[in-house]
C-alpha cells in the first residue's frame, strides 16, 4: 500500500488540495489552506497534490479541474468540490462530516 493510500485510510480526517501551479484559483486558495490548518491544528491533515506532477493520482480520482478539494477519513470520501471556498466554509465542512 503507498504512503498516500495509508494516509487516506486512516483514522485522522485528510483534506487534500489538487492544484497546479499555473493555476490563479489555486493560488488564491493556498493561504486559505494555511489559515485553515491554523483553526483545525493537528485534527486533520492537509496535504496539497500537484496534478501535473501527479497525473496518475489525479486520474485516479478523476480530476478534471484545479483546485479541486476532496475530504477523506477511514478510506472513504466525505467531500469534494472544485473552486475556491472560504476557510469558514472549509472548517465548517470538516467539522461536521469528521466530527474533529
Amino acid at each position: 500500500m503507498s504512503k498516500f493510500q495509508e494516509l487516506i485510510n486512516g483514522n485522522k480526517p485528510v483534506l487534500i488540495d489538487f492544484f497546479a501551479t499555473w493555476c490563479g484559483p489555486c493560488q488564491a486558495l493556498a493561504p486559505i489552506l494555511v489559515d485553515t490548518k491554523e483553526d483545525l491544528g493537528d485534527t486533520v491533515s492537509i496535504i496539497k497534490i500537484d496534478v501535473d506532477k501527479n497525473q496518475e493520482i489525479a486520474a485516479q480520482f478523476q480530476v478534471k479541474g484545479v483546485p479541486t478539494m476532496m475530504l477523506f477519513q477511514n478510506g472513504k470520501m466525505l467531500w469534494r468540490q472544485s473552486g475556491v471556498v472560504s476557510k469558514n466554509e472549509i472548517v465548517s465542512i470538516v467539522k461536521q462530516k469528521t466530527n474533529v
